[in-house]
């Protein structure tokens, strides 16, 4: 192979990637912001919050930590409810490892690296229609997380000239979290689920000192969603649930 051609596949790799990840990162950039405006005001500075999105990478996991940040939970806690949290990415890694068998450890490294729920989802659906390899779905995978990256840090270098308390900025994480809610409740076993781990964290709050109700509450309802959905298939398998 010619070293023009050669560079030319390699600019076509990177346009196919980058073509493929805009929307991704379309939806980031407002994410991220939000993230770094909350994770200034939880007391986090632009190089922990850039750091912190750089090792982590996860959306959710973050949002989490850093609301429990900001009510003096634990490092215990805090660890165990992100890494219950991000225990998807196992499923989303083994579904798209049939699609690279025969990489090298290290290209494996980096691209579970930057596997996320978003990035899973277009890679998956590329990589089954065909046409798509490994090297195009790592550019989709870096170039999302170098838009986080960056977006959570330019949220955090805003947020510091917010004045605390300011827009409702208190309220955001809040509302965060119940949109990302509203948007999984796609069946009775969904709204149930949350319904348990609602309940749970209520009840064990009120009985037991400190946030070991977070992870506790988390246990209970993701136990006992999935007994529901072996004990009656029916309601796990209304609008979609498999």
């Amino acid at each position: 192979m010619s070293e023009r051609s050669s560079e030319a596949r390699k600019t076509s790799i990177l346009k196919d990637g980058i073509r493929a990840a805009w929307p991704i990162c379309l939806g980031y950039i407002p994410i991220g912001l939000a993230f770094g405006v909350l994770a200034q005001k939880a007391g986090l500075s632009a190089a922990a919050v850039g750091l912190m999105s750089a090792l982590v990478f996860a959306g959710s996991a973050q949002f989490i930590a850093v609301a429990m940040l900001g009510t003096g939970a634990g490092i215990a806690a805090i660890v165990a409810t992100t890494f219950a949290v991000n225990l998807r990415h196992l499923l989303m890694s083994s579904a798209l490892s049939v699609f690279l068998r025969g990489l090298r450890k290290r290209w494996l490294t980096l691209f579970a690296y930057g596997v996320t729920d978003e990035s899973f989802a277009v890679n998956l659906a590329r990589f089954r229609e065909g046409g798509w390899d490994w090297k195009r779905a790592l550019t989709v995978n870096h170039v999302t997380n170098a838009v986080w990256v960056t977006s959570t840090v330019a949220g955090a270098l805003g947020g510091a000239l917010i004045p605390a308390h300011a827009l409702g900025i208190d309220y955001a994480l809040m509302g965060m979290f119940l949109c990302l809610l509203v948007y999984q409740l796609r069946g009775r076993i969904y709204v149930l689920t949350a319904a348990i781990a609602g309940a749970s964290a209520v009840a064990i709050s009120l009985a037991v000192p400190g946030n070991s109700y977070i992870v506790a509450a988390s246990v209970i309802a993701a136990t006992a969603g999935l007994f529901i959905r072996r004990r009656w298939p029916r309601v796990a398998r209304e609008k979609g649930a498999s």
